[in-house]
């Protein structure tokens, strides 16, 4: 069964500033307020657009309820449609994600980030556009279409 998509239809924000270029990511949820699950067996993907500046909820992406047997044929069928339906982002934060898995999503392009507790989805958001504010790890500047010329550290200021 494919996943279930729900969007919010709303004129896309303009940006004003091109170095505050939204990153889109996806959180791996159980209740689409907390990052609280692993990639396998996640219900739910939120997909959120992030700038330095601004943040908005973009779409969660629903699957049929899965359980985790740990034989990864048995998953393969399940994971192949999570992978697909993280077209577009950058980033995939989850609890845990096993190995097999973890290499289809950095294949798709996404680099996913593990955290050891759940976190509400805001706290992720919010840490995300620090991140974005300071000096970006490599793999985000990657993301990001931008070089380490284009950030500054703030002590140079």
């Amino acid at each position: 069964m494919p996943p279930r998509r729900l969007r919010l239809i709303e004129p896309e924000p303009t940006m004003t500033d091109p170095a505050d270029t939204p990153l889109k990511i996806a959180i791996a949820t159980n209740d689409l307020e907390t990052l609280n699950a692993h990639f396998g067996s996640a219900r739910s993907f939120a997909i959120w657009e992030v700038s330095a500046s601004a943040a908005r909820f973009v779409e969660a992406i629903g699957f049929e309820a899965t359980a985790q047997s740990g034989k990864h044929d048995d998953l393969d069928d399940k994971i192949t449609p999570k992978v697909a339906a993280l077209e577009g982002c950058a980033l995939l934060f989850v609890l845990a994600i096993g190995g097999p898995a973890a290499a289809k999503v950095v294949r798709a392009g996404v680099h996913p980030i593990k955290r050891k507790d759940p976190e509400s989805i805001a706290s992720v958001v919010e840490q995300v556009q620090v991140m974005l504010r300071g000096n970006p790890p490599p793999f985000l500047r990657k993301a990001l279409g931008r070089g380490a010329a284009s950030f500054v550290e703030e002590d140079a200021i």
